[in-house]
């Protein structure tokens, strides 16, 4: 990315009839454009910059005889959505993270406008040849990473029915079919309630693998999305699609989500069983009770529309506690 440069100053002087010698009347450059960030929450995503990777900001320019300045360059604004993290390519520093709607951050300020020779008369120098010529704007490499904020972060392995459930709560239609990672990218739907004029959103995570937190697969690109969800719902496969234990499942989700941020397990976490229409669920529900006697888990199935109802009623209450918490918490440190 790169900001404008400033326009040059002018070397000029007064010349209309009856006056022919006039004085300096060189005017200064124009200052360079900067390059401006901009949070919006109609950009979903950062493939805009696939196509065009370069941003560049708009010289100013240069300045004109009559005491002309030139014109400031435009500034280059780039639409991010919400929950881009900017960093330096060079040192991988965080350099801001877009979290507002309408949030504005310069972040390349374009060079200064040149002066013209008007600035440089003074009593022993009446005819200035002098200017000065505009400074290069700012110029900087960076990488962008983008980090869903949602208020529900749905987790769960390949199979375990994320992409079903998004699409029976919310306004989000990701695509489902009967294999592993259909869901490739995170999808954020609104969670309406109609009545009461609220509503919440919720992401869709893209399917797990072990080692996620070793960024195997695509591991990395997946739980980062879950760092600001203000609440966790781990969706479990209670028929063992593919050979699979829900036993095991919760256990090694609540490990990669550990063994990547240790943080994560302090978030509210629900627990939701889902295909329980089939037959082989209500044994595997039973052995996870027995093991697991303190998680407090939801008996759905996406397929018959079971369980969904109190589900929603339940992500909305938890939202609420936890954005009450939180408000008291910045409080506190504020």
């Amino acid at each position: 990315m790169k900001a404008g440069r400033g326009g040059d100053g002018c070397v000029g002087f007064r010349r209309e009839k009856f006056i022919p010698e006039g004085g300096p009347d060189g005017g200064d450059g124009g200052k360079g454009g900067d390059v401006v960030l901009i949070g919006d929450e109609n950009v979903g995503d950062l493939t805009q910059f696939r196509f065009n990777p370069s941003i560049k900001a708009q010289s100013g320019d240069s300045g004109r005889g009559r005491d002309q300045f030139g014109h400031a360059g435009a500034d280059a604004e780039v639409r991010l959505p919400l929950g881009t993290v900017v960093y330096d390519a060079e040192t991988d520093r965080v350099v801001t993270e877009i979290t507002e709607h309408k949030q504005r951050t310069v972040l390349l300020y374009g060079g200064k406008g040149g002066l013209g020779n008007v600035h440089f008369k003074s009593s022993v120098n009446r005819v200035p040849t002098q200017s000065t010529p505009g400074e290069p704007g700012q110029v900087g490499h960076f990488k962008l990473v983008l980090k869903t904020i949602a208020d529900v972060g749905l987790v769960g392995y390949p199979n375990a029915g994320k992409s079903s459930l998004t699409n029976a709560l919310t306004n989000a239609h990701p695509k489902m079919a009967p294999y592993p990672f259909t869901t490739l990218h995170a999808n954020v739907g609104i969670i309406e309630y109609p009545k009461e004029y609220e509503r919440i959103s919720m992401a869709d995570i893209p399917g797990l693998i072990e080692g996620a937190s070793e960024n195997r697969g695509l591991g990395h690109e997946f739980l980062r999305h879950v760092e600001r969800c203000n609440l966790l719902l781990i969706l479990l496969d209670m028929a063992g699609t593919d050979a699979r234990d829900p036993l095991d499942d919760y256990k090694h989700l609540l490990a990669e989500l550990k063994n990547y941020q240790p943080e994560l397990l302090k978030k509210p976490i629900l627990v939701a069983a889902n295909k329980m229409d089939e037959e082989v669920s209500a044994e595997n529900l039973k052995r996870f009770k027995k093991k697991f006697k303190k998680v407090k888990i939801w008996q759905i199935s996406c397929l018959t529309g079971e369980g969904l109802d109190e589900l929603k009623v339940e992500l909305k209450e938890q939202v609420k506690k936890e954005k009450v918490v939180s408000a008291k918490a910045g409080k506190l440190t504020t």
